[in-house]
């Protein structure tokens, strides 16, 4: 009777069960599958560093700004503090001298005695009294006079002083906001950079290469025509190719844009100013038919940018820590306008 007992078949619900839970594995898995962040390709990259680059350039070029008024202010509150103290020297000297007058007034039975208790005292409490200046002799009321007017010119350098601390003050605070808002930027972009593979960054590199040398070759600088300041500026630059690029850096082995430009018209003879901002009113402003080598070019509406017209439609300028210094094609950025440096 056994050998006809139909053998047990499993449940249904065991297999539903069973097909429920696979098919929620499955589920599970394509649902993370489609929620990791797609890695950004090499070329996405290099545009995402080069925004940052131009976001970190604007800062460096204010952070130049604010570096050349915290000089500025320094030397000038230094000359301020130098002149009141020659000024209080001398103001102390008068009223020695004016004292010394006194004394002698008084011992001769001359003086007034009220004026002796003023003179004795604290004379910057009666100066004002008019009364009492006709007391004093004609040389007594000059003396005084003198001292009058010092003390009031005392009193507005002391003022400019305290005003020109306060502005150093402030000049040094956006000082750091800047320098860590390049900094922050440049950091994010090499961030970027790391995140991309060892072939990738070899790839990068060697695009980055050859575009440089079609550049290079672009310019041809042998049939360009360089000549007066401008020209020895832009021969100045030209032996710094493939130097390095680093914020707020003057040369004579690493640049940011507009350091370079200042450095390499100084070796022309020329002194210019420090930032972009600056560099605009260093020269006449000429449209882009006008441009001759070594004409200073300005880049992007904020003008943050600048560099030497290298003939051809070229620019040799600082370009991004990425690239140095080096040619490219003006094209490649919003032209404004050009600066040739009178």
């Amino acid at each position: 009777m056994a050998s006809h007992r139909r053998p047990k078949q499993p449940t249904r619900t065991r297999v539903t069960v069973l097909t429920a839970t696979a098919a929620a594995a499955v589920a599970l898995s394509a649902h993370g599958a489609s929620a990791a962040p797609a890695q950004p390709s090499k070329d996405e990259v290099k545009s995402k560093v080069d925004a940052l680059y131009e976001e970190a350039e604007q800062a460096t070029e204010k952070l130049n700004g604010a570096k050349q008024r915290q000089e500025t202010l320094e030397k000038e509150i230094g000359q301020l503090q130098d002149a009141v103290a020659r000024g209080q020297d001398e103001l102390n000297q008068l009223r020695s001298t004016l004292g010394s007058m006194a004394s002698a007034q008084y011992r001769t039975g001359g003086m007034d005695q009220s004026v002796a208790l003023f003179l004795s005292g604290d004379p910057e409490t009666y100066l004002d009294k008019a009364s009492t200046l006709e007391q004093l002799s004609g040389k007594q009321v000059e003396a005084v006079q003198k001292i009058q007017a010092k003390q009031r010119a005392l009193a507005q350098q002391r003022q400019e002083a305290a005003g020109k601390l306060a502005d150093l003050d402030a000049t040094r605070k956006e000082l750091g906001e800047k320098k860590k808002a390049s900094q922050d930027k440049l950091a994010e972009a090499q961030a970027l950079l790391n995140t991309l593979t060892a072939q990738e960054r070899t790839a990068l590199k060697d695009d980055e290469s050859r575009a440089s040398r079609s550049e290079s070759d672009r310019a041809d600088l042998g049939n360009v025509k360089a000549s007066g300041r401008a020209g020895a500026a832009l021969a100045a630059a030209k032996t710094k190719l493939g130097s390095a690029y680093v914020s707020s850096a003057t040369g004579p082995n690493a640049f940011d844009c507009s350091g370079l430009t200042q450095w390499a018209y100084k070796q022309a003879g020329v002194s210019i100013s420090r930032t972009t901002f600056t560099q605009v009113n260093d020269g006449t402003r000429i449209g882009q038919s006008q441009l001759q080598p070594g004409d200073l070019v300005f880049f992007y509406s904020d003008l943050h940018h600048v560099g030497l017209y290298a003939g051809n439609g070229m620019v040799l300028h600082a370009s991004n820590p990425r690239g140095g210094v080096k040619y490219e094609a003006m094209g490649n950025m919003p032209f404004q306008f050009g600066v040739r440096v009178g």
